[in-house]
């Protein structure tokens, strides 16, 4: 006898949710999403550990297969998320976030929240190829939005959210979320976005230093010296952007353009 489709059970049961989704993400097994190794992860099977979770030995970070994808830093459960995807799909004229509100039980925020993503992630180029490339200027700058769940605010930046906005001269741009603003959390991220011919333009923050390293050219600017512009060329090194995401802070983490559709690399 046949079985309607969603009565299968990764559309009902979290376990088989994560289990449908991992097999399709990582068919050749799990793969850290922040140092990109698969040989030393192990998954976490405690009695307070959320479903899912696995842990990389190489970097020492958590992490699940929601990293890098729609899903990730959302508080709605997998398998509802998979249940959207299959209406918002096999729906002949689309479906309304009230009506997938209604649907799942879920609030119209979240339905709203969901649909978006969704919607976008299925548009053409959704998948960005790196930026930049021979003779290209791409802008590297970081900048504090927010405040973490449960910190108290206080001086400096350690209870706001690190953010990093890639901006191609002439072109794109691309904000992340990031564990925090030393070379070893931006450097893999920037690594990932552009390409290595690419003319990197910075500040002289220290964690920029191995740039030169990996690119085919690093310059920067010293704003602590008041100096904005280097050399004859438009070697400005702007904050509008980064001005703009703050702008646009609104309550959430991070209002991504829609050109620069990125994963968010701070929940699992």
């Amino acid at each position: 006898m046949a079985h309607a489709v969603l009565s299968a059970p990764h559309f009902h049961d979290e376990e088989a949710a994560y289990a449908y989704v991992e097999a399709r993400v990582w068919p050749q097994g799990p793969v850290c999403p922040r140092c990109k190794g698969n040989e030393w992860i192990g998954k976490l099977k405690g009695a307070s550990t959320r479903i899912g979770v696995h842990k990389c030995y190489a970097c020492r970070k958590p992490f699940t297969v929601k990293v890098g994808t729609v899903f990730e830093s959302s508080h709605v459960a997998l398998h509802l998320w998979l249940q959207a995807m299959h209406l918002m799909c096999a729906s002949k004229k689309g479906i309304s976030a009230n009506q997938l509100h209604q649907t799942l039980g879920i609030t119209l925020k979240s339905a709203w929240f969901m649909e978006h993503r969704i919607r976008l992630a299925m548009t053409a180029g959704s998948v960005l190829p790196p930026m930049g490339g021979e003779g290209e200027v791409v802008e590297i700058d970081e900048t504090f939005i927010g405040q973490k769940k449960d910190m108290l605010k206080q001086r400096g930046y350690a209870h706001k959210y690190a953010v990093m906005t890639l901006v191609q001269r002439g072109g794109s741009a691309r904000s992340f979320h990031v564990d925090g603003t030393r070379g070893a959390d931006l450097l893999p991220i920037i690594k990932a976005n552009v390409l290595p011919g690419t003319i990197i333009m910075t500040d002289e923050a220290g964690q920029y230093a191995q740039l030169k390293k990996h690119f085919a050219g690093h310059d920067f600017t010293r704003h602590g010296a008041g100096e904005y512009v280097r050399g004859a060329g438009p070697y400005q090194h702007g904050r509008r952007l980064l001005q703009r995401v703050q702008a646009r802070h609104e309550g959430r983490l991070l209002a991504l353009r829609r050109e620069a559709l990125a994963p968010l690399r701070g929940g699992i």
